[in-house]
């Protein structure tokens, strides 16, 4: 440490002993001031007012320049006293300056431009992306200068920055998050929502999932969408273990398995596991010490209708993710063959059926169902006669006049496998081929 910062450390104690407030304004960046100073200059904020200063350190000299108290040499070292702000009513971030007039002229111009310090002025715009951001190769995302003067200047940053951390999957250094958090409120206030959407658009669809909750973490998601942010306090059993979870966690851990498998570029399918579970809030009841979420899916889809016009989507996607929505739970019951055909008669079927599975994973469920279902899938390519014989067992006893056993069986089969090579095309052709094949097999 730089010994005119070891000299002003002491200055602010000796006014402390005395019962004033002091500090070192923004002691990181005099510090790096400091290092190629030929004369250095530290300044202080502090409670007490010019003519107690003098009292207590008699080198200093009372100003009324600058905004400052009152400036003292000693040691080849010069310290400005500034007032620091004390009013009941004053704004709170006065209270910890953090830059200074004289600060200020000892930054070089291109330093005091990135700090984008208001009332000092601010480059004009190059429409680069990574404006205000300080290089990545850091291995975190950081805005350039004091970031919450740079959020000043343009608070759409903030969703940026977290864009950035999502798709990029680094942390967020924390002077720069914690002036996201502060600037929560704002962003929403000042900030279009079609802009804010346009943000989310370029976060890549296996990144989403992280967007999600660093927008909750930052309090945006909760102004944004409420009705999603509330799902955290929304609990519903994960597993046939019991497992209690709320639905926010489960979101987030659908839309991380969502892009897994053939899905990696899907944005709207991921979109649509973003909303999947929003009717759970409307529709949950707590019976008999058990959840119940009767129908959350038609309701979900009429919440998210509501929702995405609110976010300015175009109406086409509109309608797909309500039918994503609408549709989510039927892939997760065991179907019958016509169950099967009805289902892949949906538009974007395969699409919910990543649902099912992201969902399966996120529960960590046994996926008896969805198997079931996947291998059923295939049947639905073969046309509905093709799957039974048009004779059933009964029925080609009943014209071959044979006894039940193992014989009647593998003229069953044979009479599906005809069908299927067409061969037999109805009832009548069925009859004629069950009884000419146990001819040739009886004799």
């Amino acid at each position: 440490m730089h010994q005119a910062l070891k000299d002003a450390i002491t200055i602010c104690k000796t006014l402390m002993r005395n019962g004033y407030d002091a500090h070192v304004i923004n002691a990181p960046l005099q510090e790096r001031l400091l290092e190629n100073a030929a004369h250095p200059v530290v300044d202080i904020a502090c409670e007490t007012d010019a003519e107690t200063l003098v009292k207590l350190f008699p080198k200093a000299e009372a100003r009324h320049d600058q905004r400052t108290l009152a400036f003292m040499e000693e040691d080849g070292c010069g310290f400005n006293f500034y007032p620091l702000e004390v009013a009941a009513a004053g704004h709170p971030e006065l209270s910890l300056l953090r830059i200074t007039p004289t600060i200020m002229e000892r930054l070089p111009r291109e330093e005091r431009m990135q700090l984008r310090l208001t009332g000092f002025g601010s480059p004009e715009p190059s429409g680069d992306a990574y404006e205000g951001f300080a290089d990545m190769k850091e291995g975190f995302i950081c805005l350039t200068g004091l970031p919450d003067e740079t959020l000043r200047h343009d608070y759409l940053l903030a969703v940026r920055a977290l864009r950035f951390a999502a798709n990029f999957d680094l942390p967020i250094e924390p002077n720069t998050w914690l002036a996201i958090v502060r600037a929560g409120s704002r962003v929403l206030d000042y900030i279009p929502t079609k802009d804010i959407m346009d943000e989310w658009r370029k976060v890549a669809a296996e990144s989403m999932y992280r967007f999600v909750r660093l927008l909750f973490d930052a309090h945006i998601l909760q102004g944004l969408i409420p009705e999603v942010a509330a799902l955290v306090c929304v609990m519903h059993t994960r597993n046939k273990d019991g497992e209690q979870e709320n639905i926010f966690e489960h979101t987030l851990a659908c839309m991380q398995h969502y892009p897994e498998e053939d899905f990696h570029y899907d944005w709207l399918g991921t979109m649509a596991m973003f909303f999947h579970d929003v009717g759970k809030l409307y529709t949950g009841e707590f019976i008999d010490g058990e959840w119940t979420y009767y129908q959350h899916h038609r309701v979900g889809a009429k919440v998210t209708r509501k929702i995405l016009r609110r976010l300015h989507f175009s109406q086409v996607d509109i309608d797909l993710l309500c039918h994503l929505v609408l549709h989510h739970m039927r892939f997760h019951f065991m179907m019958t063959d016509r169950g099967i055909r009805r289902f892949k008669a949906l538009d974007d079927y395969p699409r919910l059926i990543a649902m099912a599975r992201a969902d399966l994973k996120a529960r960590g469920g046994i996926p008896t169902s969805f198997n079931h279902n996947m291998k059923y899938l295939d049947r639905a390519e073969t046309p509905e006669q093709m799957l039974e014989p048009l004779l059933n067992g009964n029925e080609i006893m009943s014209e071959t006049k044979l006894a039940p056993g193992p014989l009647v069986g593998v003229i069953r089969d044979a009479l599906l496998q005809a069908q299927i090579a067409g061969e037999v095309k109805d009832r009548a052709s069925a009859v004629d081929f069950v009884l000419a094949y146990a001819r040739k097999t009886v004799g």
